[in-house]
């Protein structure tokens, strides 16, 4: 919990997603706006969460459908690019999430300095891109080797376009892998992007880990913040701020601001 408060230096830190377009060899890349329009893009969506007063943000390849579980190397060194574009204009603790892969994730943050990371690290999935086992292992050892164990893990305990194949109930899942991993912070999704976590999972899961930072990853809005802010440790939310709610749009100042106006306002009052 110390090293959580250290890094976000605020009670229930808010972080907002900064989603790149579509990188070079994804399906969806816009070849035509090229390397310039995915800086130009999330920049301004950087620019519009910082005015909004987020605690947080944190980079992640979200247009890169259909998603890998080991990502092209290119996809990576695009992510790193980009972030270093912007590097100089980030005020805020800044995180990374390279979709689905834990080693990339951890090598973008090496690269690029991120504070944070958040990523599947444990269990097994039947999903939508096929059979999903991630090594936590391996990615915390990674981690280690490359001179970042100040970065913390960010671990989803509960994938979205999956379901868990370890019949647990998700609180034993998520005790379970604080024991075994030692995650940072474990956050708690919905099924698919944009989609609510039950409070129901997020009531059970912070009762479980009183001593675990625990978040909700997914489908937070407006009308629904000061309530998990209650229940959660803080929040991940991009669908909410973007321009008519939909997630490929991009941030709306005003929704932007909107969100954190209510999310200080929850705070104030926990």
């Amino acid at each position: 919990m110390k090293k959580f408060e250290r890094v976000f230096a605020t009670s229930r830190p808010v972080i907002g997603m900064v989603h790149l377009g579509a990188l070079p060899g994804a399906p969806l890349h816009d070849a035509k706006a090229g390397l310039d329009g995915l800086v130009a893009a999330a920049r301004a969506d950087l620019k519009a969460l910082q005015a909004a007063g987020f605690d947080a943000v944190m980079f992640g390849n979200e247009n890169d459908r259909p998603y890998e579980f080991s990502v092209d190397t290119a996809s990576t060194a695009t992510m790193a690019f980009v972030i270093g574009q912007l590097k100089d204009e980030i005020t805020v603790p800044f995180g990374v999430n390279v979709l689905w892969d834990p080693m990339s994730t951890v090598a973008l943050a090496a690269a690029t300095g991120a504070a944070f990371v958040r990523e599947i690290f444990t269990g097994t999935y039947a999903s939508d891109m096929g059979p999903w086992t991630p090594d936590a292992g391996a990615a915390m050892r990674y981690r280690n080797r490359l001179g970042r164990d100040d970065c913390l893990m960010l671990y989803n305990v509960s994938a979205e376009f999956a379901d868990s194949l370890d019949r647990r109930p998700l609180p034993d899942r998520a005790r379970s892998a604080v024991f075994s991993s030692v995650p940072d912070a474990v956050l708690v999704s919905g099924q698919i992007t944009g989609e609510a976590a039950a409070l129901s999972d997020l009531e059970a899961v912070k009762a479980v880990l009183p001593e675990t930072p625990v978040m909700a990853n997914t489908g937070v809005k407006q009308d629904t913040v000061s309530e998990v802010l209650r229940v959660a440790d803080g929040c991940v939310v991009g669908s909410a701020l973007k321009v008519d709610g939909n997630t490929w749009n991009p941030v709306d100042p005003e929704r932007a601001a909107d969100f954190m106006a209510r999310a200080r306002a929850a705070r104030e009052e926990t």
